[in-house]
């Protein structure tokens, strides 16, 4: 933990951090090492009155973070406003105000580092050819997982003032960052309580080659929930998909998730949500558009 608290403290560029007036506050972490993984960066969000106070917080850990916050950080100049809908959310009195930490997906590494491992190990060999021709190097989703629920995890705990129980520390991604979300939560339910898997890419590569879904990951798919996910045991679930672009064409693998889902004992509404958002396309602006709503449900106060 002290060596990875030293390695992330100069990294912190007091020039980037942001403030605004009931609006909280924003940390930028730059070039920190993390153990068989490209070097990775953050960006942490404050809740207003952080600075002021003693109270602790619950922590949101999303993916993607380079497009959560600042246009000027985002790739295609869209971001998800996740501040803006905490503070929405959060006055409402849905939900109480959560850390977000941010963590960017770095660069061409992305695919490989969200693609779950487990899932990549199980598939036919021409299947796992295709993935490792998209994914250009080892996958690296397993030591991902690994870092975030420990070094990174640590680090947050003790350097912000967070309640560190697994009902009160959530996950959140979309597109392979879904994907991720899922694997965190089904491979670390200790860690995780709460995962949203918003839009996820369950094709993993070009979806265009088997029309109506492939069967081969569908089943892969159902059994990995089958084998993983478990009695709810307070844990809290979300999953969505839109109809249009990429979203297109979730709806088969998406369907085969629910039935399992639902088959382990889960119930709708309560332990875990599944919707479909007619319309959406696969994008930043359809996943801010639909953020209050996902957070208000995941992160609802009991």
């Amino acid at each position: 933990m002290a060596l990875f608290a030293l390695a992330l403290a100069p990294a912190l560029r007091a020039e980037e951090t942001l403030r605004a007036e009931g609006s909280g506050r924003l940390l930028q972490y730059e070039r920190i090492a993390a153990a068989g993984l490209p070097d990775q960066r953050l960006t942490i969000w404050l809740p207003p009155g952080y600075d002021a106070g003693a109270r602790r917080y619950p922590v949101l850990y999303m993916h993607d973070g380079h497009n959560l916050f600042d246009r000027r950080w985002s790739n295609f100049d869209k971001i998800w406003a996740a501040d803006k809908a905490m503070l929405a959310v959060s006055a409402s009195g849905a939900i109480e105000p959560h850390i977000i930490i941010g963590i960017w997906a770095p660069g061409a590494d992305r695919f490989r580092q969200y693609l779950p491992r487990d899932i990549h190990d199980a598939v036919s060999p021409g299947l796992r050819a295709r993935m490792d021709a998209a994914a250009g190097g080892p996958i690296l989703s397993d030591a991902y997982l690994a870092w975030i629920a420990g070094p990174l995890k640590t680090w947050v705990d003790a350097s912000f003032r967070t309640r560190p129980g697994r009902d009160d520390t959530a996950i959140m991604g979309s597109s392979m960052g879904g994907l991720m979300s899922c694997y965190a939560f089904l491979n670390r339910p200790d860690i995780f309580g709460r995962a949203a898997c918003i839009s996820s890419h369950w094709p993993a590569i070009d979806p265009r080659a088997v029309e109506g879904g492939d069967p081969e990951l569908i089943g892969l798919w159902d059994r990995w929930f089958a084998e993983r996910l478990g009695p709810p045991d307070g844990r809290r679930l979300w999953l969505d998909h839109g109809t249009a672009t990429l979203d297109t064409f979730y709806a088969p693998y998406q369907q085969s998730v629910d039935a399992r889902i639902t088959a382990s004992g889960w119930q709708k509404g309560k332990d875990w949500e599944s919707r479909v958002y007619e319309g959406a396309e696969h994008e930043e602006n359809a996943w801010a558009a639909r953020l209050p709503e996902i957070m208000g449900w995941l992160l609802r106060r009991e």
